[in-house]
């Protein structure tokens, strides 16, 4: 008994000198940081101690090398002579901080060779399609995004598989409509809320094909295009390029905006226009929406050159082949669209004449 009375004393004992020594020396208090105050403490010196002769020379050292790379010529970055159209917005859907990088994102992704359709797949892989039946059969596709009430992003994107599909694969007549609907059902999905059942798309064919034979060719077309599916198209570029234009305009022209809508549907008729990057038919659209509204101004501006990245000289093929299109020199039996955009809901803009030349001097590179 003795012996345990001992050690606890000289357990106790130790105790108190360990709680003594460590009252000594108190443990420094941290400093609570918020994240808006980082950039004040990023560069602050550790405070002089026991220790300050070996951390002094480091010190120096970063100095040195803080000095040394001061001396040294810095890179300039080019800015942008004029802020993002979009960064000056206050709807946060723009994306205001990004908005550049985004359309520069886009701008390569429209030019991937494995998201493009070949500019003449009619002639190297199809032998039983012509472009005039592509161009009924996208006529009809109009009817059914009005009947099921589809946003236009859906039909453009329909109309992008349907090309890239036909760029791939060699197709029978009998089965373009089905390809169509198929199209429209995988658009619908990538697109829509709420989108239209496969049985819907088998009854706007009048049940000429199954529910069987529209799910194998939406999975043919998704094999076929390696579900790469989230392509720019010429709606995505269009809507940029109309915030551009309503800069020159006091109030907003619903007019202007809808008539590019308007024509850049009728593009999607012209097989002459696959060939064509969606951006570059966006710029050509614009160009003729504005010479339309307003024949003796010069419909290009150097505001809309930065933006778009094109010359007028670079749109003057697909701005004559659209304006045909309006002027019905092409696909005059093909009503839908131009039907479509003759409601109140869309200003009547498939009204709007246009004169029958485009002035050469138009096409002339603009002067700063």
């Amino acid at each position: 008994m003795a012996e345990k009375e001992n050690c606890a004393r000289v357990t106790r004992s130790m105790k108190r000198r360990a709680e003594a020594a460590m009252g000594q020396e108190q443990p420094a208090t941290k400093k609570r940081v918020v994240l808006g105050e980082l950039h004040i403490i990023q560069n602050a010196v550790v405070p002089a101690n026991n220790k300050s002769s070996a951390v002094e020379p480091q010190v120096q050292k970063r100095g040195a090398k803080a000095k040394a790379k001061k001396a040294l010529p810095e890179k300039k970055t080019e800015t942008p002579t004029t802020p993002d159209i979009d960064s000056t917005s206050d709807d946060p859907q723009m994306c205001g901080p990004y908005a550049r990088d985004i359309y520069d994102y886009l701008h390569k992704l429209e030019a991937d060779p494995d998201r493009r359709p070949l500019p003449d797949y009619m002639t190297k892989v199809q032998r039983d399609i012509t472009s005039n039946m592509r161009g009924i059969l996208v006529d009809w596709l109009v009817e059914v995004a009005e009947e099921y009430k589809l946003l236009s992003d859906t039909l453009f994107l329909t109309v992008l598989y349907i090309d890239r599909y036909l760029s791939l694969k060699a197709l029978d007549r009998k089965r373009l409509q089905l390809l169509g609907v198929s199209s429209m059902l995988i658009a619908s999905k990538y697109e829509e809320i709420s989108p239209p059942h496969v049985e819907q798309f088998c009854y706007i064919t009048d049940n000429t094909y199954d529910k069987d034979q529209v799910l194998k060719m939406e999975a043919d077309i998704l094999k076929a295009l390696k579900f790469n599916l989230g392509n720019p198209t010429i709606k995505t570029i269009l809507r940029r390029f109309a915030r551009v234009t309503q800069e020159s305009y006091k109030d907003p022209n619903l007019q202007l905006e809808f008539l590019g809508y308007y024509l850049a549907e009728l593009s999607l008729l012209e097989y002459e226009c696959v060939k064509f990057l969606p951006s570059l038919v966006a710029a050509s659209v614009t160009f003729l929406a504005r010479f339309m509204i307003r024949p003796k101004s010069h419909p290009w501006t150097l505001s809309l050159q930065q933006y778009s990245g094109y010359k007028p000289t670079d749109l003057r093929e697909c701005v004559l082949i659209i304006h045909d299109l309006h002027r019905s020199k092409r696909g005059a039996t093909l009503q839908s669209i131009r039907g479509k955009y003759k409601s109140h809901k869309f200003k009547c803009v498939a009204t709007i004449s246009s004169p029958p030349e485009v002035p050469t001097d138009y096409f002339e590179d603009l002067k700063e």
